[in-house]
């Protein structure tokens, strides 16, 4: 019998690669999607991607989502009192194991583990250790469409802000930048792919640019707030509108 398991979703490449290897393999099953959101906004973690797209993403899926949503700025206790309480609400459920698509952080993947091991629940990383110029050519060739939708300023050119993830795309980055953007370098998402049933619709609206001053805050690309960071750098994001 498959193991439950909830599955961190950012809406993002490294999150829907990861999905569909544990959904071809069957050793656990998918009980919900856990994204976290700005309160104050309503969009994705660091992606700044409307929640209706969310939505769209969970009921293509034909996956359960359950939300999180953070204060502006949460601080790092602030984030582990509110995933605590979610995650032993999940564990009350017996769902004992917590999926990411994390690649090769060591400090993030020690991070997550040492705080689901407070409650018994076992992380799980089907990514892990891959190499990331690999993995990027498997989401292409699996069929996925991802379109780029924030990019850090240090790092890229604004132009790749709304650029869709493609062999072109990989040709254009450069050598600096990992080609999964697994360093924070841009956030994508993805509106189509064999896990969905239907594409996701949308259309692309402005760029954005927000400075953001160097304090204590976090990132990461597969479920959002988890670990110190010092931005000191301002990120462009491509808004993603919905079809009317």
């Amino acid at each position: 019998m498959p193991k439950k398991a909830v599955f961190n979703w950012s809406g993002g490449k490294d999150s829907s690669l990861a999905l569909c290897k544990i959904l071809k393999e069957g050793e656990y099953k998918i009980e919900t999607l856990l994204t976290t959101l700005s309160g104050q906004y309503q969009r994705i973690s660091m992606h700044g991607v409307r929640e209706i797209l969310l939505e769209s993403q969970a009921e293509s899926l034909g996956i359960p989502l359950q939300k999180i949503y953070l204060p502006e700025m949460a601080s790092m206790e602030n984030y582990d009192d509110i995933m605590y309480a979610t995650m032993s609400g999940l564990k009350s459920q017996d769902i004992n194991h917590s999926i990411f698509g994390d690649i090769f952080l060591e400090d993030l993947k020690k991070y997550r583990e040492e705080q689901l091991a407070k409650i018994n629940i076992s992380a799980v990383f089907p990514l892990w250790g891959g190499n990331t110029r690999s993995l990027v050519e498997e989401f292409i060739s699996e069929g996925f469409k991802a379109v780029i939708v924030c990019v850090n300023g240090k790092y890229l050119d604004p132009s790749f802000a709304g650029r869709f993830i493609d062999h072109d795309f990989l040709a254009t980055l450069p050598e600096s930048v990992d080609p999964c953007g697994e360093n924070g370098e841009y956030h994508s998402f993805v509106f189509d792919g064999p896990i969905f049933k239907k594409p996701i619709e949308f259309h692309i609206g402005e760029t954005v640019f927000r400075k953001y001053a160097p304090v204590s805050a976090n990132e990461d690309d597969n479920c959002s707030v988890t670990r110190p960071v010092n931005y000191d750098t301002g990120f462009y994001y491509c808004d993603l509108l919905t079809k009317e």
